[in-house]
């Protein structure tokens, strides 16, 4: 079940949320880059015939690789805990669930940004983002639990 926020409690979980997605960005990068880098070694291996190799490169490799998906991962499984979604890793983008008009919306705050100022219907996604005025912060709520 989804956690809805109040504007005000997401507001306060920004510099949390934007730790893990730092985080995630950076083991991201690595990820990729160790992947690429032991991509490449093994066409070398393979194109020289499979000659004698020293194993330790490319075990050092996947090690580097593998560390950093586990981080990565550990990275979303923050912001998951949190209540939030990365909804768009590349550029940073961030949902938090809240209640419009007895409605599901999406509080949408990308990473650069100051504050949350922006909300959307699920369906509308980034492109739909509106800027949050003082009718939404009056006609919105978050769960009554929290």
């Amino acid at each position: 079940m989804a956690r809805y926020f109040t504007l005000s409690e997401a507001q306060g979980l920004i510099p949390e949320v934007e730790r893990a997605l730092r985080d995630a960005i950076f083991h991201k990068a690595e990820y990729q880059s160790a992947d690429q880098e032991l991509d490449g070694s093994l066409r070398r291996i393979q194109m020289a015939g499979g000659s004698r190799v020293n194993p330790g490169p490319i075990l050092a490799l996947r090690a580097r690789r593998d560390t950093s998906a586990a981080a990565l991962k550990g990275a979303f499984e923050k912001v998951q805990e949190i209540g939030a979604q990365i909804k768009d890793l590349d550029i940073g983008l961030i949902d938090f669930m809240t209640r419009y008009k007895d409605r599901e919306v999406c509080l949408c705050w990308k990473l650069g940004e100051d504050t949350i100022s922006y909300w959307h219907d699920p369906e509308e996604g980034f492109r739909g983002r509106k800027p949050i005025d003082q009718e939404f912060v009056e006609n919105h709520r978050g769960d009554t639990a929290h």
